[in-house]
């Protein structure tokens, strides 16, 4: 579905992907991992048209993802590809609820709008919003709207920023399990290693200097605890068990 090869990306001068080789196949349910700013919402963007490598390529099902193959391909590649943001306030511009997860169907053309928008809206539980305005929501519910604006188009490839963070822990037990209940090639990016396993089977791991230094199962990772406090994605701190004050290594589990 997806091939990366050789990719390097920078903001201005500093580099946040080095030499990136990766491949995604149809089907995959991968976890992309990493601390905060290792570039995993970089990668996904890259992974969604929205920016382009700077050295190395990314192609789709074979196809160079470039700014102009991108304008002969638009209407295919965003029916197919859809990007839920790590800040969903940036998706939600619509005056109501109903608006912002009919907007995309609308735009495509799609038919039977009606019917795809209520759909995903009892699935997402948010059908008492719908005449409400997604400025009126809680950071977790607007996360609901944000996803059922996605998942409306039924598209191929989902690539997820860190799609449980603010939800409750019942909102967040219903969203992985309509993850694993929804069919298609998954990559989402988490920094939550208690959830992780939760969201796919397929473990990658970005370091602080931008690179991939781990690409296998969820079992090996969790053994490499170099590999993890490379990543930050473990942390120590004094803590207390008892009458004893101690301290010892700590995964992050939020997002």
């Amino acid at each position: 579905m997806f091939k990366i090869e050789g990719v390097w990306f920078s903001y201005g001068k500093e580099y946040v992907l080095q030499g990136i080789d990766l491949e995604v196949r149809k089907g995959e349910r991968v976890v992309l991992m990493g601390g905060n700013g290792c570039g995993k919402s970089t990668l996904l963007k890259m992974m969604d048209g929205l920016i382009f490598p700077k050295k190395g390529r990314v192609l789709w099902k074979g196809r160079d993802l470039t700014p102009r193959s991108l304008k002969k391909m638009e209407g295919e590649f965003r029916r197919a590809v859809a990007l839920l943001f790590q800040d969903v306030e940036v998706m939600l511009f619509n005056p109501t609820v109903e608006d912002e997860i009919a907007f995309g169907p609308r735009q495509l053309g799609l038919e039977d709008v009606e019917d795809r928008v209520k759909k995903w809206g009892k699935k997402l539980g948010i059908l008492p919003f719908f005449r409400r305005s997604p400025a009126e929501l809680s950071i977790g519910e607007k996360k609901k709207v944000a996803l059922a604006s996605i998942l409306v188009v039924e598209p191929e490839v989902l690539l997820l920023d860190e799609p449980l963070s603010n939800l409750d822990p019942r909102s967040t037990g219903e969203i992985i399990d309509l993850l694993w209940d929804y069919r298609a090639t998954t990559v989402v990016a988490t920094q939550n290693l208690s959830l992780a396993p939760e969201l796919g089977e397929r473990a990658i791991l970005l370091s602080e200097d931008h690179r991939v230094i781990y690409d296998g199962d969820f079992e090996d990772l969790f053994s490499r605890e170099k590999l993890l406090l490379e990543a930050n994605l473990l942390h120590t701190h004094r803590h207390r068990h008892g009458g004893m004050v101690h301290r010892h290594f700590h995964p992050h589990d939020w997002e």
